[in-house]
């Protein structure tokens, strides 16, 4: 048995803060004491956070290592994503298999499983995204709820790609409802966008920025308010992924109000960045397309709101690196065969951080959106997103005052660009430990591939 002693630390999880020493033994957290209590404690290692905030490893809830997309792969691979999620101070991932069409649920999950198998360097979990709604791969959502696997993603946008029409979200919500699996939407009308893309580009209008024109917010809000009126008919919960728009907010807000079971997750680019990136000189812009795309900046203050009234529950990343040369530019001089998505998985601790630092949130709502809510929302609970006895180790020690700029040249996604080059942030992770074992401590990177293990995870745990 090894047992590691952390002392004089700020314990924050998302429902308390208080100057505490944790005991770990092993894997597990089995016991917090004032200092003055825990002197007796003998432990083989004993790590000194004098200063330091102690909390829970972050959970992110929605990533994208090695997707095929628009004829390229995601940059990151689940060894060198993940091990930029250690970094990052992020100690659990859940990643999306794919369904491809044609194809059933149980070789999208199997090709996952062989993608993620020994090369994690966290630990991480599937969901399951359906791009071919039938009867076929609605009776499999039973036999994937029983091993785990127990969230399903459908798209209401890229028609020919991932799109589902109404018919088949309402069978998937209804199955969702019977088996407690929770779907996750993406909610744009791709219907709609389509055209908008078709006539924006038949004008000569091919540059990064006409990405978040075509993509309107009012398309995000309308989609949104599908969603949620779907998910009541079939009485079941529904989870809007990575929200961007002040109109659709207002939609799960309006539901959440009537007592649905409606949820959302925003991601920090929708925080930080704005259609000003997109309008970048030149083919800059085409850094910052992901979808849902980024927002007026105005529309950023109303999704900090919805953080602190928890209309919005989560922030996940949507990482879904690609790398500005050799794939970003596959779009040069037609802004739709931009692949879409950002880098992220490293960056959220510290920008949502940034967040408290400037008032926009508390320490402890720091904690509880990147941390204890996901894992609540999909099923780790208490296992990940806290620390109290019995919990995994998965423990950040967090330098508060500590500065960085955020750049390429530093960061370890493997992506050739930083969404934020040259930003400065207050916060910085020091020392990360992933069920017990310390993998990156005060610079050094200590973990490796195959140190993180696939976890099995519960229903959603708002709703029993």
């Amino acid at each position: 048995m090894t047992r590691t002693l952390i002392r004089n630390g700020l314990v924050i999880t998302a429902t308390d803060e208080l100057t505490a020493d944790v005991l770990v033994e092993d894997e597990k957290v089995v016991a917090l004491a004032d200092p003055a209590l825990a002197e007796s404690w003998s432990a083989d290692t004993a790590i000194d956070a004098t200063g330091m905030y102690v909390v829970p490893g972050g959970v992110d809830a929605h990533t994208h290592m090695e997707m095929p997309f628009g004829g390229t792969t995601a940059a990151d691979t689940f060894e060198t994503g993940t091990r930029a999620a250690a970094w990052g101070g992020t100690t659990t991932i859940i990643d999306f298999a794919i369904q491809s069409v044609g194809g059933s649920l149980r070789e999208g999950l199997d090709a996952w499983h062989g993608k993620a198998d020994g090369n994690c360097a966290i630990d991480y979990a599937f969901h399951m995204i359906l791009a071919d709604v039938n009867e076929g791969s609605l009776k499999e959502m039973e036999a994937l709820v029983g091993e785990g696997v127990t969230s399903f993603k459908l798209f209401m946008a890229y028609p020919g790609v991932f799109y589902s029409d109404d018919g088949k979200i309402l069978r998937s919500l209804q199955k969702g409802a019977e088996t407690g699996g929770l779907i996750m939407m993406h909610a744009e009308n791709g219907i709609a966008i389509d055209v908008l893309v078709e006539q924006a580009l038949a004008k000569g209008h091919t540059d990064p920025r006409y990405h978040g024109e075509v993509r309107h917010a009012l398309l995000e809000a309308e989609a949104t308010h599908r969603a949620i009126k779907l998910a009541q008919v079939a009485g079941a919960p529904i989870y809007i992924v990575h929200l961007s728009a002040t109109q659709a907010l207002a939609q799960v807000a309006a539901a959440r109000d009537e007592g649905y079971n409606a949820f959302a997750e925003t991601c920090p680019q929708y925080l930080f960045l704005s259609t000003d990136d997109l309008g970048r000189p030149g083919f800059e812009g085409a850094k910052y397309v992901c979808s849902t795309p980024l927002r007026p900046a105005e529309h950023q203050a109303a999704l900090w709101r919805g953080l602190r009234t928890d209309d919005l529950s989560v922030v996940s990343t949507d990482h879904c690196p690609f790398c500005f040369k050799g794939q970003k530019d596959m779009g040069i001089g037609d802004f739709s065969k931009i692949p879409n998505g950002l880098p992220g998985v490293e960056t959220r601790m510290d920008l949502l951080h940034q967040g408290v630092v400037d008032g926009h949130i508390s320490r402890r709502r720091w904690i509880e959106i990147a941390s204890a809510t996901p894992a609540k929302m999909f099923g780790l609970y208490p296992r990940k997103g806290t620390i109290a006895p019995g919990s995994d180790a998965d423990i950040v020690i967090y330098d508060p005052a500590a500065t960085q700029v955020h750049s390429a040249q530093t960061h370890h996604m493997a992506v050739d660009y930083s969404c934020y080059e040259g930003r400065e942030t207050t916060g910085k992770v020091r020392t990360v430990l992933s069920r017990g074992r310390v993998i990156v401590d005060g610079g050094e990177y200590r973990g490796k591939a195959g140190d993180g293990t696939f976890l099995s995870r519960d229903t959603c745990q708002y709703l029993r």
